[in-house]
């Protein structure tokens, strides 16, 4: 660039609006790192962190997660709903993904609404996963699901099957197996984590 200054527009534009990294700044300009990291700290424009600069990378089209707050009682009733089924039912050993399991269709969907009303998810990019028993019929539970969740076949991982025994009641309870939602967004499950009465 002229005199070898780099405006504030144009580098804010470039790191902030962009994403782009230093290293990648300073192969369009053909300058050093060293020389935008000087810029950045004049301008006094933060820099990422590690992870944030992970997370931008793994989220290219831009960051798929939004937190909206509820704006009547109604949603309030979907939200703390929301935030309790993942208090009781949810796996929270990951630390990138959220995950929620039960064999109850309606109990999944309030979730997966819950996720796409207050946190601007697209159904699309939720996965799957469906344990099953070696006496269920796969075909026939995954044709059950898709249709109750209305989702796609391909957003399913690979089934986990185990070997029927006694379950009792338990067995009836589940007739097309036990279901898993997963979302990976580490913003996501760290937001769930903090709105959670721990």
């Amino acid at each position: 660039m002229e005199n070898n200054e780099i405006t504030f527009e144009y580098l804010n534009n470039l790191y902030i609006d962009q994403h782009k990294s230093a290293s990648e700044i300073s192969k369009l300009i053909s300058c050093s790192p060293n020389r935008i990291n000087y810029w950045l700290k004049k301008y006094k424009i933060s820099k990422r962190t590690i992870s944030e600069a992970v997370y931008i990378k793994h989220n290219p089209d831009g960051d798929p997660f939004e937190f909206i707050s509820p704006k009547n009682l109604e949603e309030a009733k979907l939200f703390g709903l929301g935030i309790g089924l993942y208090w009781g039912e949810g796996n929270r050993a990951n630390k990138n993904t959220v995950r929620l399991g039960n064999s109850d269709a309606a109990l999944l969907n309030k979730f997966i609404e819950f996720l796409i009303k207050f946190f601007n998810i697209n159904k699309k990019d939720l996965k799957f996963h469906l344990h099953t028993f070696s006496d269920i019929n796969i075909d026939e539970a995954l044709m059950y699901w898709t249709k109750k969740l209305k989702v796609e076949k391909k957003q399913f991982y690979k089934p986990f099957v185990t070997k029927s025994g006694s379950l009792g009641t338990y067995k009836k309870k589940s007739k097309y197996g036990v279901l898993t939602v997963y979302y990976g967004n580490i913003k996501l499950k760290n937001k769930l984590i903090s709105l959670l009465p721990l």
